[in-house]
């Protein structure tokens, strides 16, 4: 039935825009992984002060068809690019112990209804699923701080501030944030943030892709 409904209203088209399939073998073979890891010296470098490690599976720079498909991935429900990202993401993170939790970034609720969906969420059950890690929606978006795209890196350090919670204590020792998407970092801070005020010992960002052009 939901097949039914996006072919209907989003007739298939490829990323280079082919008709008849949402992603082609050769779209395919140009989603490579090119690890970017950034520990926590790093980070702290860049003024992030509470997670400890981020990995991207690509840029935008090593990966242009990289952009296309987030964008898509981001206000299109396709079952088959949900996996696509989750296996590219897969490919580039290190091995990991069973005790780590996915936690995906949340939407506030305005954001959740107009999309229909949370992106991050997808991604982080496409990961589980490889990985056979357990996800939890450990945090809550409380505060509506519009669109962060066009922002300097100042009024999104400011703009996030505060605009996550968890949920309830969880003194967990290692939980990885899921997203899509890592500018200046600011949203995956403030959400290590929150996290390990509510009791979690070591907080990594995983995404699919960094774009260092913003930072």
């Amino acid at each position: 039935m939901w097949q039914l409904f996006l072919d209907l209203f989003f007739p298939r088209r490829s990323l280079s825009g082919q008709e008849g399939e949402w992603i082609t073998e050769d779209e395919q073979s140009k989603l490579v992984a090119h690890p970017v890891i950034e520990e926590t010296a790093d980070l702290r470098r860049r003024g992030i002060y509470s997670l400890d490690r981020l990995v991207a599976a690509s840029t935008y720079a090593n990966a242009p068809l990289l952009k296309k498909a987030i964008h898509t991935f981001k206000y299109v429900r396709i079952p088959s690019l949900d996996r696509e990202l989750g296996n590219l993401l897969v490919r580039a993170i290190p091995t990991t112990e069973k005790t780590v939790v996915l936690c995906p970034v949340p939407l506030h609720w305005v954001r959740r209804f107009q999309r229909g969906f949370n992106q991050s969420d997808r991604l982080a059950r496409s990961i589980a699923l490889e990985r056979g890690l357990p996800v939890l929606p450990l945090l809550k978006r409380f505060r509506w701080t519009g669109s962060q795209m066009k922002r300097t890196r100042t009024e999104r350090l400011t703009g996030v501030a505060n605009a996550f919670r968890c949920t309830t204590n969880c003194p967990l020792p290692h939980v990885v944030l899921i997203d899509d998407l890592s500018t200046t970092g600011a949203t995956l801070d403030a959400c290590a943030r929150a996290l390990k005020l509510a009791g979690v010992q070591r907080v990594e960002g995983w995404v699919i892709a960094h774009d260092h052009r913003r930072d």
